[in-house]
């Protein structure tokens, strides 16, 4: 029993391995956290605007056509959400992924099970979350932003 132990006890060179593993997904993963911050960022300021143009009062006829803008607002913060929920679900898979890679070079594994199609997938979502973001930049200025 004594003699299982040290085969669970990374030495330095297999942590060396581990880490290096890690390396790519946490890059991802980081690139995906700014992503999203970047987003979320953006409809902050997007749901500010909502609310200030909510606040114009009816009989303020100099502000007034300013509320017309309210749908493209709306249409950016729902692109945005759309983004930042994709953002989200790529830096699952990647979170999942690095621990995959972990376990697999900890334990000693041959294969990482999953871990391409995770790497897919998290690709995946993250292409659709910047397709968002284009949609979403490309109504982002127009007139009434001006104001």
């Amino acid at each position: 029993m004594l003699n299982l132990v040290p085969h669970f006890m990374p030495d330095a060179d297999r942590l060396a391995r581990i880490f290096a593993s890690a390396t790519s997904p946490t890059f991802f993963l980081g690139a995906v956290a700014a992503f999203a911050t970047l987003m979320t960022s953006r409809m902050s300021s997007t749901m500010e605007r909502v609310r200030t143009l909510n606040a114009i009062k009816e009989d303020d006829q100099d502000r007034a056509h300013l509320k017309a803008d309210l749908n493209r607002l709306l249409r950016r913060a729902a692109l945005l959400k759309s983004g930042i929920f994709a953002s989200l679900v790529a830096g699952v898979c990647a979170t999942v992924l690095l621990a995959v890679l972990f376990a697999t070079e900890f334990f000693g594994l041959t294969y990482a099970y999953g871990a391409g199609i995770l790497f897919t997938i998290a690709t995946i979502f993250l292409g659709v979350a910047l397709v968002r973001f284009a949609q979403e930049v490309s109504i982002s200025l127009d007139e009434p932003d001006k104001y």
